[in-house]
């Protein structure tokens, strides 16, 4: 799936947050989305919240492994692992940069670098497995 593919997946299958992601690049075994940061991502202070970083690592990995193997909605997240780095900068948008690294039959795996946009340095990493339902005969 390309990006206007998984964007319009995005907006049938999760219109209730589908506004908030932005598709930037889509490779094989790689994408990059951003998170279009509101009021309601961040946490006292002006940063962005840990969970709406989780949410857009999440993402990321799930558009990463449907870009590969089609709409499949029930492709559910089974493992997560997120570090968090740095500060974010004040109320700007979040890109996460994600790659693959295990794409088989039953997992897949990837891993998320999430940048606050103007920072060089990442200011969390993430690694995600998500769980492939079998295909249905």
């Amino acid at each position: 799936m390309d990006a206007e593919a998984l964007a319009a997946f995005m907006a049938r299958a999760f219109p209730q947050v589908a506004a908030d992601f932005a598709i930037e690049r889509v490779a094989p075994r790689e994408i990059e989305v951003r998170l279009r940061v509101d009021e309601r991502h961040l946490r006292p202070g002006g940063t962005v919240s840990g969970p709406s970083m989780f949410a857009l690592a999440d993402v990321s990995v799930y558009l990463a492994v449907l870009a590969m193997i089609g709409p499949e909605a029930l492709a559910v997240t089974t493992g997560c692992s997120m570090d968090f780095m740095r500060k974010p900068a004040a109320a700007t948008d979040m890109i996460a940069r994600c790659r693959l690294l295990k794409l088989g039959r039953a997992l897949a795996v990837g891993d998320v670098l999430v940048f606050s946009e103007g920072m060089e340095e990442p200011v969390a990493r993430a690694t995600m497995t998500y769980s492939i339902p079998p295909a249905r005969g």
